[in-house]
């Protein structure tokens, strides 16, 4: 009997980004808008849309044998699960804009008196990261009341609180709403979890050590892309004096003993710069590839 790998797939902010790096890792998957149970071109993956708030808890008893979230919100069940843990299979770094880390931040309005976390002492601070956002005052011996905010957060100071606390990945809502940063409370990315029990499985464990490995490697792709080129022995030392790699060059001989076939990766926002350069430097049959993948 064929066995099948439970797997949450974050809904909401993070989903298009997750579906999308799951296409470069090979995988298609596919989610319905009005279905919770995304189809995969893997017949050993079972997939669930789950919220990334929700993940690490399915995650923990088991009813997802792994499940992709956010460090933010590990921490926020960790704080309050009573040892429930889960275990991090891969630092995935990419977000709903961006391939970057999001922070939380707490801020105050523009003209507030606050000017840091120990000014806070007594006030009230809105966020959706309620178990985190105390930790991190109990951290600072700082008494504040702490409540959950169910959205809209950053219009909430001055009226309804004196400081939030909120996930931002370009500033641009808090400079909207005329909030000022004051600190960071931790920083955040996605990661790849599994359940203890699901690792003991011998197939489970390799099959998400295999999900991991493809996943960190459409990371790694990201962003950058592949030269290959054409270069005569004499001129190759001039070509390698522009050429940044991930490593070094792959540098191979042509049927005509005088020439060298040349490869390497590079960052794809260098290249509109690069290939000039390259061609004044005497390479000839410059050719820039994309890359889905990088296995480290």
């Amino acid at each position: 009997m064929s066995q099948t790998l439970k797997l949450g797939i974050p809904k909401g902010s993070l989903q298009d980004a997750t579906v999308q790096l799951f296409a470069r890792a090979g995988f298609n998957l596919y989610a319905g808008p009005r279905s919770y149970f995304p189809s995969i071109d893997d017949p050993e993956i079972g997939c669930m849309l789950i919220r990334a708030q929700e993940m690490a808890r399915y995650v923990a008893d088991g009813v997802l044998d792994a499940g992709l979230t956010g460090l933010d919100w590990i921490a926020e069940h960790e704080v309050g699960s009573n040892g429930a843990r889960v275990v991090s299979l891969a630092d995935l770094v990419y977000a709903k804009q961006s391939f970057g880390k999001v922070r939380w931040v707490l801020a105050v309005p523009e003209d507030s008196r606050y000017q840091s976390p120990r000014d806070l002492e007594g006030a009230t601070v809105a966020t959706e990261l309620v178990r985190a956002t105390q930790a991190y005052f109990a951290r600072l011996g700082v008494n504040v009341q702490v409540e959950f905010s169910w959205g809209a957060t950053e219009v909430k100071p001055p009226v309804l609180a004196d400081a939030i606390v909120e996930v931002t990945e370009t500033g641009s809502s808090l400079r909207a709403n005329r909030l000022r940063v004051i600190d960071t409370v931790l920083e955040s990315n996605t990661r790849l979890i599994a359940n203890p029990r699901a690792l003991d499985d011998p197939w489970k464990q390799t099959k998400l050590e295999n999900i991991a490995l493809l996943l960190k490697a459409a990371i790694e792709a990201h962003g950058r892309v592949g030269i290959m080129l054409n270069v005569r022995r004499a001129d190759l030392d001039g070509v390698l004096a522009l050429l940044p790699a991930l490593q070094r060059p792959t540098i191979s001989p042509l049927s005509d003993s005088d020439w060298v076939a040349l490869n390497t990766i590079i960052e794809e926002r260098t290249v509109r710069d690069l290939i000039p350069r390259l061609k004044a430097a005497k390479a000839q049959g410059i050719v820039e590839y994309p890359l889905n993948k990088i296995v480290l």
